[in-house]
């Protein structure tokens, strides 16, 4: 990397501020400061304007970048299939659409057919307007209604903010579309704020109330069941013992489809290659984005049953049994050509079973961290998607101040490692710290990560 100055890229600096409306940003800040500009990265490290590296824990901000940053590879991949085809829609195939559908269905026992889309948010979409479709084919409109679950995230739009389970992230974009209905949380550690949560089987108990809300609803008007395997931006919470297999009891009981939101555990996170997979789930919908290209193209994929597909050509001769549906850039050819090189990344290189040590690592050292600094309240997480709750008694678990989490995020920032944290999420409870580094990460790549946050504590904590 060339050591850039400040003046090198004033007019790039100017021209973001005048010009660009940043995501999660409040820019006001900018009236008197300067927006962060990434250059450059290159395997786990970035470096901004004025040429401070790096190193990135949180994969591109949003947990995306899973095989670093400067793969030559991906980046050929993509330019040699848009010179030779670069976008057709999506109601015609192409070579590299075909080769990553089959190479994902191989990934995934029991899925067939895969949607393109170009985002997380609409492959979402795809899913619900998949169950709402099958509602008037089959049930004459009634069984609509799509659960989803508190803390859980699904999209930006308005229809999956419809589904969305945090709080504040919905806050003053509503009203919402009508039919979606939220199931509470499966969170653990915070089981003493849920009325009749027991001390013993908890799990159990949190997937019937799931069935509770069905019964309520009448399993008659319910479709689906939205969740993600492990709920990301609400706190990074992985399921309690006993909880999947009693939510598959459930949605089998009652004809309900599962739908699984992967778009942040999939494509080798949690160290399988979908967050599902660890829990030996049996999905109907499986949705993913972020990893699935490493965000060196814009790709994701509703992933489906051949079941649930063969109910959208059951009747040939009526001109409205198809999914009458399309999405402009699922027709890109960048994105699946990417997606094929990038899984063969993550297999060459063993990635997945490197995310499981890294993981282990990354666990050891947060609890060491736990022993030192009361306000780690709990951490929680499944291969390189961690999180580490910061709370101001250990007794109450009373949430740390989120401007005290932000000053650790910041901290770290200083120290040139780049964090995450909950953010407009959970009203009062924004205090969990992120981390999901790239697989590649290494055993000094996860030390430098922790003794920064280690210092960061120090220096807020005291």
């Amino acid at each position: 990397m060339d050591t850039m100055t400040a003046n090198d890229l004033s007019h790039v600096v100017d021209a973001d501020r005048a010009h660009v409306w940043h995501h999660l940003v409040q820019h006001k800040q900018f009236e008197t400061g300067e927006p962060r500009i990434i250059v450059e990265g290159k395997g786990m490290r970035v470096w901004d304007q004025h040429g401070k590296e790096h190193i990135d824990a949180v994969a591109g901000g949003v947990w995306t970048v899973n095989v670093g940053y400067g793969r030559e590879s991906i980046a050929n991949a993509v330019r040699d299939q848009i010179l030779k085809m670069n976008f057709f829609g999506g109601t015609v195939g192409s070579i590299p659409g075909a080769l990553f559908a089959e190479k994902l269905i191989s990934k995934m026992p029991g899925m067939t057919r895969v949607y393109y889309a170009n985002s997380g948010s609409e492959a979402n979409e795809k899913g619900f307007k998949i169950v709402r479709q099958i509602a008037h084919k089959r049930y004459g409109g009634k069984k609509h209604k799509i659960l989803y679950r508190e803390r859980d995230y699904h999209g930006s739009t308005l229809a999956t903010m419809s589904a969305g389970g945090q709080d504040e992230r919905n806050a003053q974009y509503g009203p919402f579309a009508p039919g979606f209905i939220r199931v509470p949380h499966c969170m653990e550690y915070r089981k003493h704020e849920q009325d009749g949560a027991p001390d013993e089987g908890y799990g159990v108990w949190a997937a019937n109330q799931i069935e509770e809300v069905i019964l309520r609803e009448g399993a008659d008007t319910v479709g689906a069941l939205c969740l993600e395997p492990v709920t990301a931006g609400g706190g990074v919470i992985t399921p309690p013992e006993g909880y999947w297999d009693r939510v598959q009891e459930i949605c089998k009981k009652y004809d309900i489809l599962l739908h699984i939101d992967e778009v942040v555990c999939g494509v080798g996170r949690t160290g399988v290659w979908f967050g599902y997979q660890n829990y030996d789930i049996k999905p109907d919908i499986v949705t993913m984005a972020k990893g699935v290209a490493s965000g060196y193209a814009a790709i994701s994929c509703c992933v489906t049953t051949e079941a649930v597909f063969d109910l959208f050509k059951d009747d040939s001769s009526d001109p409205m049994n198809y999914f009458r549906d399309i999405s402009t850039f699922g027709g890109c050819t960048a994105g699946p050509a990417a997606a094929l090189e990038n899984m063969r990344i993550i297999e060459d290189e063993d990635l997945m079973a490197n995310t499981l040590v890294m993981g282990d690592r990354m666990v050891a050292n947060l609890q060491a961290l736990a022993e030192k600094f009361p306000a780690i309240g709990d951490v929680r997480g499944k291969g390189l998607f961690i999180g580490a709750e910061l709370v101001t008694d250990r007794d109450t678990k009373d949430p740390m101040d989120e401007k005290r989490v932000g000053a650790v995020v910041a901290d770290c920032m200083q120290q040139g490692v780049i964090i995450g944290a909950t953010n407009r999420s959970i009203p009062g409870k924004n205090n969990t710290l992120c981390f999901s580094p790239a697989l590649i990460a290494t055993a000094d790549d996860i030390d430098e990560i922790t003794d920064a946050v280690d210092a960061a504590l120090g220096r807020v904590f005291g």
